[in-house]
């Protein structure tokens, strides 16, 4: 169903994507690889990506999910050399991301790194929207999300591919959401505090019952003894984190 004439996704969108050495920003990640894909008229406008010098070693993780390689990023950019092509693109869109708050986080560090600022403009997520109008049909990987949309992802885990397929996710998904922008944005908003508090409080269940079964001399993972992952649920971050000492 095409979307109607003055909807917000008809409009100016830079939808992001950041291959990383890991996952945690806080803890000295850095951005390997940057995807921007330009959505206007409802339709890609332009595809934009470079691979990023991270200035640290690039862990084999990184290698075995995304196919980077260190020899891949040798004479490769560093950020600040290329974040003016970055906010050039970003200026007057509105911002997208497939789980926003991990690219955010990853875009805003950087940013600080090299004083610079981020655009003024609202983000919607396309994974806060799958996680509703998607309920019950499966899991929320973006490969699988874009599947049930027929939405082919070409080479996952690669920043434009992701970007572009995260581009035309949000482009189906607007379909059923509000035609104006503001009022779009304020149901991503209520979705997505609806989901961080139901996910914190699945955490807080998830470890009290650990705590109770190490009480009474059980297994120490709630989610069973089979379960190799421990307290990570998504088995990629999991292989991040023990790839880079972290669990």
């Amino acid at each position: 169903m095409p979307l109607a004439p003055g909807h917000w996704a008809l409009g100016p969108i830079a939808v992001l994507d950041f291959e990383t050495t890991g996952l945690v920003v806080e803890n000295g990640d850095r951005v390997v690889e940057i995807g921007c894909v330009l959505l206007d008229d409802g339709a890609v406008s332009e595809r934009w990506g470079t691979l990023v010098d991270p200035g640290m070693p690039l862990p084999p993780d990184t290698t075995r999910i995304t196919g980077i390689t260190p020899e891949d990023l040798a004479g490769a950019p560093r950020f600040e050399a290329v974040v003016g092509e970055l906010l050039r693109r970003l200026e007057g869109r509105l911002l997208s991301a497939y789980n926003a708050s991990f690219d955010r986080g990853f875009l805003l560090h950087e940013l600080d790194r090299c004083g610079k600022q981020l655009p003024d403009g609202a983000w919607i997520d396309p994974l806060v929207l799958a996680k509703e109008l998607q309920k019950g049909q499966g899991n929320m990987k973006l490969g699988t999300v874009a599947k049930r949309l027929d939405i082919p992802l070409v080479e996952a885990h690669r920043a434009v591919a992701d970007a572009e397929c995260a581009g035309l996710v949000l482009l189906a998904l607007a379909e059923q959401m509000p035609t104006e922008l503001g009022e779009a944005l304020d149901l991503h908003e209520a979705w997505e505090a609806a989901q961080n508090a139901a996910r914190a409080s699945w955490r807080n269940r998830r470890r009290g019952a650990t705590l109770a079964a190490v009480a009474d001399g059980g297994p120490q993972d709630a989610l069973g003894p089979g379960y190799p992952h421990g307290d990570e649920l998504d088995p990629v971050r999991y292989m991040f984190l023990r790839g880079t000492g972290r669990v």
